[in-house]
Parts: C-alpha cells; structure tokens; sequence
C-alpha cells in the first residue's frame, strides 16, 4: 500500500484510466464480434455497420487506448473479409 499522498492519487486516477478504457474495449470487441456475424450471414446492413465500427477504431486509437496500427490493421481485415463475401 502506497504511503504518499501522490502515490495514492495516481493509484485513483489509475483505476479509473483503466475502468474507462476497459469499457470502450469491450464495447469495441462487441461491435467487432456484431460486424463479423453480420458478414457470415451476408446481410446488407453490415456495409453500413462498418463504418460505425471504424469510427470506433479510430477513437480508440486516438485516445491511446489501443495503437494506431492495431487499429489500422483491424479496419484491414475487416474490409477484406466484408469485401470476400459479397
């Protein structure tokens, strides 16, 4: 257990860094796992759901949360496989 003040501080403000970008994660793998089953079923709403699934990328991405280039790739092979199945 921390004995500075500022030790216990950024422990806080740790915790809630975290807290938040864990939520947008998850919300970010759902949304990837929700685009990847509408392209398995070939439904047409997939080319319009993948544009909210890039901009949450790229959120992500510019809030540090994960790297640009993770994001990047992901938006990649997302297109690809839409782009297999129609």
């Amino acid at each position: 257990m921390p004995r500075r003040r500022t030790s216990l501080k950024s422990n806080r403000v740790n915790k809630r860094k975290r807290d938040r970008n864990l939520k947008v994660k998850s919300r970010l793998k759902k949304a990837i796992k929700k685009l990847q089953e509408l392209i398995a079923k070939k439904d047409a709403e997939s080319k319009t759901f993948i544009s909210k699934v890039f901009s949450q990328l790229d959120k992500a991405a510019k809030k540090k949360i994960i790297h640009p280039a993770t994001a990047n790739r992901r938006k990649s092979r997302l297109t690809l496989k839409l782009r297999k199945s129609a």
